[in-house]
């Protein structure tokens, strides 16, 4: 297997460390059977994939072996975020039929956390996600991890995440506080339960802290404005707003 080269994510602060390790211990209780799980959000921007990845990284902190799909092949943000180097085969590589399954999965540095990555942007993605590759993938994948964490696109935006959600044994959803209106979030869990997938919970992610005077409001802003500006710009006009 190769090894890739990953930036760091963002080092967090205890109350984030703390919060991640609920999730982790909540997502435990759940039970045996939730071993892949799906991670999506209503749009854009919301924090959906670092979410996801801090999920990941937590349970290989705790020893569990995990594999970390990117399944968002419209449009990917984790190769460019983490600056992944060297030669990337993805997940539409494999789906495409151009390369093998052991071929796309990479370890990321001396973790117990393997990665495969979204790759090229496909024409068809609802098409190669229903096909029978992604979910053989799946299948073959569960024998050899402990936990699968699959980041799927926003699910207000296309249907691809109901489809990943279906193939899964549990899916979680990600809110931005502020954000999304609460019958945005309401389409997205009845997408969910339409593909007759069960809903672990939901994040309420980028939370003010008004009490003590902190703000973590900002903490994975930057990463989306140059992938969906036009979301950035809208919800972070609405969020002063608020803050007013």
């Amino acid at each position: 297997m190769q090894k890739i080269i990953f930036k760091k994510p963002d080092e967090l602060d205890y109350q984030a460390r703390e919060a991640f390790k609920a999730l982790r211990t909540n997502i435990l209780f759940c039970g045996d059977d939730i071993r892949t799980i799906c991670v999506t959000s209503s749009i854009p921007g919301e924090g959906k994939t670092s979410v996801a990845m801090q999920i990941a990284l937590s349970f290989a902190d705790a020893g569990k072996r995990i594999l970390f799909i990117d399944a968002d092949i419209r449009r990917s943000v984790v190769a460019g975020r983490y600056r992944a180097e060297g030669e990337i085969l993805g997940l539409s590589h494999y789906m495409t039929g151009q390369r093998g399954m052991d071929e796309i999965i990479y370890q990321v540095g001396d973790t117990d956390m393997d990665i495969i990555f979204a790759g090229p942007t496909a024409p068809n993605p609802s098409e190669l996600l229903e096909g029978p590759r992604f979910s053989g993938l799946l299948d073959v994948q569960r024998k050899h991890y402990d936990y699968i964490i699959v980041d799927a696109p926003p699910l207000g935006s296309v249907i691809d995440a109901a489809i990943v959600a279906h193939l899964t044994d549990g899916a979680i959803i990600v809110v931005e506080s502020c954000a999304v209106s609460y019958k945005m979030v309401q389409n997205v869990k009845r997408q969910l339960e339409k593909s007759e997938c069960r809903i672990l919970g939901v994040v309420l992610n980028k939370v003010y802290q008004d009490k003590n005077g902190y703000y973590y409001g900002d903490y994975y802003k930057r990463y989306y404005n140059g992938y969906y500006g036009k979301y950035g710009d809208y919800y972070g006009k609405k969020k002063e707003k608020h803050r007013k």
